[in-house]
């Protein structure tokens, strides 16, 4: 693999980890982070840190963010010192961040025709364990040369990357993707505090089931930490998924696709930030209907 110069902005849960596999890949890469104490372990391991955005892009020819939301997306491309503050002409932007379809076509449209630089939207499924052990799910809107461009340094971060289409197909990809796993997790708790209730160990679900119709990667990684009250460090904070369900949700009502389902499940959602705070690990629904007698 050629030593491209990389950057990445946005080193949160699955951002830092995924840094980490880049630079014991041993490629070179420069780092920024809103809050400056999340790049410390990337420093530690050989990234250079940056003081902006704009330093990261002018440093790297692939730039990957991994943000929050739109909004972050959009300051950290246009803001002060933004990346389309610097010169941008042979540069890619790969957004591994979740934002809506749309403004993922809008805002690689601005920033192409204000500097020169190229947009990939590839976001990622797996949680933080996947970007613990580089098995992600990575799925890509784009140009085709401009995915294959960014797929050696990729799939360093993943096992997979698919190229589902132009701009804003990778988004619709991971949209179809949330609402999948947000409904399991919801259906996934139900079961598990059925079966606590009626006297059953929850935590042999996964044992029982396996090799059935019932079973699946959510059912083996999920339930486990359900029954046990593992919550720390979070597979994924509960706001997150909220936002991609409300976001699956306009997209539904836009191309007149009924979402029962996923109207369902990201209520509950809400319910679980309501409850327990928007940082709650997305789990935590095993929570909302645990027995009075039991809660904390």
């Amino acid at each position: 693999m050629n030593s491209t110069p990389l950057g990445y902005v946005g080193l949160g849960l699955m951002g830092g980890p995924m840094t980490r596999r880049l630079l014991a890949a041993g490629q070179q890469v420069t780092v920024w982070n809103r809050s400056a104490e999340k790049l410390e372990a990337a420093v530690k391991a050989g990234a250079r840190r940056a003081g902006s955005p704009g330093e990261v892009a002018e440093a790297a020819e692939i730039i990957f963010l991994n943000l929050t939301d739109t909004a972050a997306v959009e300051a950290v491309v246009f803001g002060p010192d933004g990346l389309a503050s610097v010169p941008g002409d042979g540069k890619l932007v790969v957004d591994f961040s979740s934002i809506r379809p749309d403004a993922t076509v809008e805002i690689a449209r601005r920033l192409e025709a204000q500097n020169g630089m190229r947009w990939v939207d590839a976001p990622v499924s797996g949680g933080t364990k996947g970007a613990e052990e580089g098995s992600l799910a990575i799925m890509a809107g784009g140009d085709a040369a401009d995915v294959e461009r960014a797929r050696p340094y990729i799939v360093t971060m993943a096992a997979r990357l698919t190229h589902m289409g132009p701009l804003g197909a990778g988004q619709t990809t991971k949209l179809c993707n949330q609402i999948i796993v947000g409904c399991t997790m919801t259906v996934l708790a139900e079961a598990t505090r059925l079966a606590s209730n009626s006297g059953i160990d929850p935590a042999r679900l996964p044992e029982a089931l396996a090799g059935g119709f019932a079973d699946s990667k959510p059912l083996q990684l999920f339930v486990p930490r359900m029954a046990a009250g593992i919550h720390d460090p979070p597979l994924g904070h509960a706001y997150t998924m909220l936002k991609d369900l409300d976001t699956a949700l306009d997209v539904a009502r836009e191309t007149g696709t009924p979402a029962p389902m996923a109207g369902l499940a990201a209520q509950i959602f809400r319910m679980l930030t309501a409850a327990r705070g928007e940082k709650a690990d997305a789990l935590e629904l095993y929570k909302l209907n645990e027995p009075s007698a039991k809660r904390s």
